[in-house]
């Protein structure tokens, strides 16, 4: 199966050939997106595999999230699955800068993107492992075990510390958000 980047400019203009999916979580999901895109977060593509299959046969997907690389790496899960899909390089963030239309739902709260949270959290963890460790010196370790974990984050291509911020209330749909079993009955439909 094959995954195409394409640029804003180039999404545009075939954008109602594609169905559209975003893989942030619901929360990043809920504050804008692209018109009529159907959020299954990166994590939970592989549950959706079916009803992806199924959509799938009948328009091809266009993979978005913040910057491009969730949606890149949401590609990349889809061509496991021999799913063909398009990523939209520079993400919602790189349309919206465009001038293209973002949905906004009314009263949708901001929350910050998924690798702003990771920053902010790994940067608290390490100062606060720094500062302790004046005090306590075991406790420079813990600077050392998030850098660790970055490194590791960064060799993998995975995130531990974005999956566990994607947990929190933040993160999570408003209540009036389309469940995700509602998105995949919609998809498969």
């Amino acid at each position: 199966m094959t995954t195409t980047a394409l640029t804003p400019a180039q999404a545009a203009a075939r954008f109602g050939e594609f169905t559209v999916i975003d893989v942030r979580t619901p929360g990043e999901y809920a504050t804008g997106h692209l018109p009529g895109a159907h959020n299954i977060p990166l994590d939970r593509l592989d549950e959706a595999a079916d009803a992806l299959k199924k959509a799938a046969q009948r328009t091809p997907f266009l993979i978005v999230c913040a910057s491009g690389a969730r949606s890149a790496k949401g590609c990349a899960q889809l061509a496991a699955q021999d799913i063909d899909a398009a990523t939209l390089e520079g993400g919602t963030t790189a349309w919206a800068t465009a001038g293209h239309e973002v949905e906004r739902p009314v009263g949708a709260r901001a929350t910050w993107p998924m690798d702003r949270q990771v920053r902010l959290a790994a940067g608290t963890l390490v100062l606060a492992g720094f500062l302790a460790g004046l005090a306590w010196p075991p406790a420079h370790w813990l600077s050392g075990a998030i850098g660790a974990g970055l490194v590791f984050s960064g060799v993998t291509n995975t995130c531990g510390m974005a999956a566990a911020l994607a947990k929190l209330p933040h993160n999570r749909p408003p209540r009036s958000a389309v469940s995700f079993q509602e998105t995949l009955l919609r998809l498969a439909a």
